[in-house]
C-alpha cells in the first residue's frame, strides 16, 4: 500500500520553502557546534580554574573535561525521546523545541558564578546545565539530517542531507575564531572572565535560529503519510522490523564520533596539557580546517548524489585509519605548521567526508514513520559511548603513560575508521523515489 500523497508545489514555492530549510537546519547545526568547540576549549583551559578547586591541578583538569563527556550522557535520552516526538507529533515541532533546549542551556553557562564564590554549587549547576543541553543536543543532528532529506528532490538527497554538515563546521568556524581573538594575547584575558563573553553572546545567535525555525514548514514526506501510520509506536516498529538499520546507524555513529572527537576534543587537551601549547593556536587550527570544511562539505554532498553516500562513508573511514599514525606523529611533533596540517586534514576534510553523507545515508536506513526515532536512538547511542569515551579515554591513556605515549589513541584511530568501512557495508537502503544516494 502506498502512504503518501502527492501535492502539486510550483516552482517558486519549492525554492521558497528549500530555503527556509536549508536556513533552519543549518542555524541549529551551527549553535550546537559552537556550543561544542566553545565548551571543549573552556574545559582544557578555564573551567577547571574556576568551577573546581584548583589546589589539585590534574585532578581538576580531568573533573572539567568530565564535564564535557557528562553531557553525552542525556544525549541517547534525547534522541530517543524527541524521535519519538518528531515521528508522532513532526519534525517541525521536535526541532523547535531542541533548539530552545540547546539555546537556553549555552547561554546559561556563561552566567554560573565560581567555585571561589558558590563552591561545590558552582560543578553541580554546570554538570546539570550540560544534561539539560545534552538532551536537546541529542535531538539535533537527527531532527536536522532527518529533515534536510525529507525535503529534498530525489537526486539531491546526498547535497541538501549535507546541510547539517555545513552548519557543523561553520559553528566550529565562529567559536574557534572567537576564542582565537579572546586569547590573541594570552590566556590571561579569559581566565580573568572573558570566557562568559562568547557563551552569553550565543543568545543573539539562539534569537535568529528560533525566528528562522518557527517558520520551518513540515516536510513533505511526513506530510504525505497516512494518519494511521502516524499513530504507530515508531519505538515497537524500530526493535520489530528495523533492526538492521538500527544497527548500522550505531556503528556508523560509533565509529564516526570516535575519530571525529579526537580529531577536534583530545587533540586540543592533548596540544594544551602536554604540547604546551596556547590556546590561540589550537584555536587557529581549528579555524583553519572549518575553513577549509565549509569548502569541502558542498563537495562531498555532491559526490554523494554522483557516487553514493555509501561508498563516501566508505572512503573516509578507509582514509581515517591510514591517518592514525601521522595525525598523532603531526601533533606530537610540537611544529606549529605540522599541528595546523593534521588538524586540517582530520578535522577540515576527513571528518566532513564521513558526516556530509550521513544525512542520507543514516537517513535511508529507515522508513518514514520510524525515520525520527531510528536516527535519533541508534545515532545518539553511538554518539554517547564514542564521543563522550573516546576523547576521555585517550587522554588518560597518554596521561598515565609515563612518556606520553600517543600509541593507544593511533590505535582507537585505526580500529574507528574500520568500523565505520565495515558498517557501511550493511546499508539497509529505505528509499523515497529510485535516489541511489
Amino acid at each position: 500500500m502506498n502512504v503518501f500523497k502527492t501535492e502539486q508545489e510550483t516552482q517558486e514555492q519549492a525554492t521558497k520553502r528549500l530555503r527556509k530549510v536549508a536556513a533552519a537546519t543549518i542555524v541549529g547545526s551551527m549553535l550546537e557546534w559552537y556550543d561544542f568547540y566553545l565548551y571543549a576549549t573552556m574545559a582544557s583551559i578555564v573551567f577547571s580554574k574556576v568551577f573546581f578547586d584548583s589546589s589539585n591541578p590534574a585532578t581538576a583538569s580531568f573533573q572539567a573535561f568530565s564535564t564535557f563527556a557528562i553531557g553525552f550522557v542525556a544525549r541517547p535520552f534525547g534522541g530517543i525521546f524527541f524521535g519519538y516526538f518528531g515521528d508522532r507529533y513532526g519534525r517541525k515541532k521536535m526541532l523547535f523545541i531542541t533548539f530552545c533546549l540547546m539555546g537556553i542551556c549555552t547561554t546559561a553557562i556563561g552566567l554560573i558564578p565560581t567555585y571561589a564564590t558558590i563552591g561545590i554549587w558552582a560543578p553541580l549547576i554546570l554538570v546539570v546545565i550540560r544534561i539539560i543541553q545534552g538532551l536537546g543536543a541529542g535531538a539535533e543532528l537527527a531532527g536536522a539530517a532527518v529533515t534536510s532529506y525529507e525535503h529534498a528532490a530525489s537526486n539531491k538527497k546526498g547535497r541538501q542531507g549535507a546541510w547539517p554538515a555545513l552548519g557543523l563546521n561553520l559553528g566550529l568556524l565562529l567559536s574557534s575564531m572567537t576564542v582565537y581573538l579572546l586569547t590573541l594575547k594570552g590566556d590571561a584575558f579569559i581566565l580573568a572572565g572573558g570566557w562568559r563573553i562568547p557563551f552569553i553572546l550565543s543568545f543573539v545567535l539562539v534569537l535568529v535560529g528560533l525566528w528562522v525555525r518557527k517558520s520551518l514548514p513540515e516536510t513533505p514526506e511526513y506530510d504525505a503519510l497516512e494518519e494511521s501510520h502516524r499513530r504507530k509506536n515508531p519505538l515497537k516498529e524500530l526493535y520489530a522490523a528495523n533492526f538492521r538499520g538500527l544497527f548500522v546507524v550505531f556503528f556508523v555513529a560509533i565509529g564516526y564520533n570516535a575519530l571525529s572527537y579526537i580529531f577536534k576534543t583530545f587533540s586540543l587537551a592533548y596540544l594544551t596539557q602536554f604540547g604546551g601549547l596556547s590556546a590561540s593556536v589550537t584555536s587557529l587550527s581549528v579555524t583553519l580546517a572549518s575553513l577549509v570544511a565549509i569548502f569541502a562539505v558542498p563537495i562531498f554532498g555532491w559526490l554523494c548524489d554522483r557516487y553514493s553516500s555509501k561508498k563516501l562513508l566508505m572512503v573516509g573511514g578507509a582514509l581515517s585509519t591510514l591517518f592514525a599514525y601521522p595525525f598523532m606523529a603531526m601533533l606530537s611533533s610540537g611544529e606549529n605548521m605540522l599541528i595546523y596540517a593534521a588538524i586540517i586534514i582530520g578535522t577540515g576534510i576527513l571528518a566532513p567526508m564521513m558526516f556530509a553523507p550521513q544525512g542520507s545515508f543514516l537517513s535511508r536506513q529507515f522508513p518514514v514513520e520510524g525515520r525520527s526515532t531510528g536516527v535519533g536512538t541508534g545515532r545518539e547511542i553511538g554518539t554517547a559511548i564514542a564521543g563522550g569515551l573516546a576523547p576521555l579515554w585517550a587522554l588518560a591513556m597518554v596521561a598515565k603513560s609515563d612518556s606520553h605515549s600517543t600509541i593507544g589513541v593511533v590505535l582507537i584511530l585505526a580500529v574507528s575508521g574500520a568500523i565505520v568501512v565495515i558498517a557501511s557495508v550493511f546499508d539497509q537502503g529505505y528509499r523515497f523515489g529510485s535516489h541511489k544516494n
